[in-house]
């Protein structure tokens, strides 16, 4: 009697745990981050008697918990690599629209400003196509500002949502923190499945910010690790991120590990998530696009300063400089013991890269990186200098360093927001050509002499007439009282007074060649035609791109990225979506299986009830026995 009503009621109890627990399912169908629980059910241990073994019932051996840790682990690398790479096509999405922009965009100013050069050439004489000149100059300069303005707002949203982030991951990280100590402290085994859930759900979001790995515990806790291995959460204790400035200008934001009080820079070390796909924006798209459009902003002001330095305005003075060129910028770190600052200075625009240079002192060398690519490319003894990429970097001015001080060389950054028009007035536009070279009519020799340039526009001097004399005896020319010997199978190259010119040929005896300053000045338009050909000089890329070819290839490489970030996205999307499949399919409620559940638990506990009044029957009888 005791046998039958003991079975009985030990599957009451059971199928009323496992109605629950069905029913908690089917509550939690809407969950994302549930994981689907099935009561686990064995057989009591048998009585063993004189005719055999006899079954005592059933027993519950637990609430469990259907979850894949590996499929969890490939969801969240998943989840890490589509965030990073949909935070990357996005912002990579806004800034290939800024550049192609056929009327925001640099083009449309490049083509209305050299329109404006041709004009001044057409009629160098006219005071209004001068002025349509500068004003186009300075709507040129307004775009150049423009383009880099825009590009420093996506570079603050950029340190904006990384200050954001990392106050969510350390958020996140405390959250995991505590599910540890709840979850050791009833043990692994007895944890419950919902603390487990939420746990996982946590992680994921955590991968959605950052790429992390996962150690799991003997006490069921779960260890945390970012970067290189470095510790966000052990067990119940979780180590801070802090958003950090690298910079003396307080940008850009980096992110450092706080380890026994000091903070260690782990920006480059962070992968995956949010974080590696706003420092990958940072890094690859706005740096180097920046880079990229300031050193065409240099290149378009030095070609045509040096074009407008070869003429002479309507009152007849050298033209100078047209643009004002930026200076290199070079800025310490706030922790630097060191003064003073390195100079920097361009050597060679056609080898220049679009990129800034990171300076570090080890105690005897200031060892040189070139951020872009991240490669060596040099170190520096103090007090020295080194040339490198058409810039030479010098010490001389730095003094008292210390192992880890370090500079940020930054040969373009600004340059496109700094590029500014220093010709105000109509009237100083040097369209015409400063210097005139002419053969004297008495020569007899078959020797040219070529266009003179001006080679230093301050010259005293430079704009007086001076005579050029070949004497056959020494096989010189002679101009100042300096002989220049001639060369025979090339041009003789003539320096006097701040102008060059060259005289091919072979000259004869006494023949001569007058260099003088341009007398026919306002109607005179072959500087104003030089200034026009600047558009066609190729003196970036080793000599291979104007500045437009320059900046036309600077829109396809961002197209060309922008195209990739989204297939990329598209990609990793998918794979993300084929582990989230791959989890429901192992872990989600399917409201079929579980009303179907519903109705066999239901039927087992009506069984059981049964069972239970058929032994309470037995023993009515059994006492009735006894009554009579």
């Amino acid at each position: 009697m005791g046998g039958i009503f003991g079975i009985g009621k030990s599957a009451l109890m059971a199928y009323q745990r496992s109605l629950d627990v069905t029913g908690h399912n089917i509550a939690n169908v809407g969950n994302e981050d549930y994981s689907r629980q099935r009561l686990g059910l064995s057989s009591q241990v048998p009585l063993t008697s004189g005719v055999g073994s006899v079954g005592r019932g059933v027993k519950m051996t637990g609430v469990e918990r259907i979850a894949d840790q590996f499929v969890n682990l490939r969801l969240m690398d998943s989840t890490s690599e589509s965030a990073k790479h949909s935070v990357y096509r996005d912002f990579a999405q806004r800034l290939d629209n800024l550049l192609a922009d056929p009327d925001a965009g640099l083009s449309p100013a490049l083509s209305d400003f050299f329109a404006a050069v041709e004009e001044v050439a057409n009629d160098p004489t006219s005071t209004a196509a001068r002025q349509v000149l500068l004003s186009e100059a300075q709507t040129l300069a307004d775009r150049f500002g423009y383009l880099h303005d825009r590009i420093e707002q996506q570079r603050s949203i950029v340190d904006g949502q990384l200050k954001t982030t990392v106050d969510e991951i350390n958020g996140l990280a405390d959250s995991i923190a505590r599910l540890n100590t709840e979850i050791a402290r009833v043990g692994s085994d007895r944890a419950s499945a919902d603390l487990l859930d939420q746990r996982d759900a946590k992680l994921r979001e955590l991968s959605e910010l950052v790429s992390v790995n996962t150690v799991m515990q003997d006490d069921g806790s779960m260890n945390v690790f970012v970067g290189n291995g470095q510790s966000l959460v052990v067990g119940g204790k979780a180590t801070e991120l802090r958003a950090m400035n690298t910079g003396s200008d307080g940008v850009p934001v980096g992110i450092g590990y706080v380890s026994g009080g000091t903070v260690v820079p782990i920006t480059a070390q962070l992968t995956g998530g949010r974080v590696g796909g706003l420092v990958s924006v940072r890094n690859e798209l706005l740096d180097q696009t920046q880079d990229t459009l300031g050193r065409i902003a240099v290149a378009l002001a030095n070609d045509f300063n040096a074009a407008h330095a070869q003429g002479v305005d309507l009152e007849g003075n050298p033209g100078g400089a047209f643009f004002d060129v930026p200076d290199i910028a070079v800025s310490d770190h706030p922790t630097n013991a060191a003064t003073g600052t390195p100079d920097a200075e361009l050597l060679d625009l056609g080898e220049a890269r679009a990129t800034a240079y990171e300076l570090r002192f080890d105690g005897s060398e200031w060892r040189v990186r070139r951020s872009s690519d991240g490669q060596a490319v040099g170190s520096i003894t103090p007090g020295d200098s080194l040339e490198v990429d058409g810039l030479r970097i010098d010490t001389a001015g730095v003094s008292g360093a210390v192992s880890g001080d370090r500079f940020t060389v930054e040969p373009f950054r600004d340059a496109a927001a700094a590029l500014t028009p220093v010709v105000v007035d109509p009237r100083r536009v040097a369209a015409a050509s400063a210097l005139d070279g002419v053969a004297s009519n008495d020569n007899t020799g078959d020797a040219v002499i070529g266009e003179a340039r001006v080679v230093d526009g301050a010259a005293g001097e430079l704009l007086i007439p001076a005579q050029i004399a070949y004497d056959a005896a020494t096989d010189t020319f002679n101009v100042g009282g300096v002989d220049f010997a001639r060369v025979p199978n090339g041009p003789t190259a003539i320096e006097h007074n701040g102008w060059r010119v060259e005289i091919r040929g072979t000259p004869a005896d006494g023949d001569a060649f007058t260099v003088s300053g341009n007398t026919s000045a306002p109607g005179d338009n072959r500087n104003a035609l030089r200034l026009a050909d600047v558009r066609q000089l190729r003196t970036l890329n080793g000599g291979s791109s104007s500045a437009a070819e320059a900046y036309s290839e600077l829109v396809a490489d961002v197209g060309v990225r922008t195209r990739q970030a989204g297939i990329a996205a598209d990609a990793s999307k998918r794979l993300h979506n084929e582990a989230l499949a791959q989890r429901e399919a192992i872990s989600g409620v399917n409201l079929d299986e579980e009303a179907a559940n519903l109705i066999r638990y239901q039927q087992a506990y009506q069984a059981a009830a049964r069972v239970i009044a058929v032994s309470n029957e037995m023993f009515d009888s059994l006492l009735g026995a006894f009554r009579r």
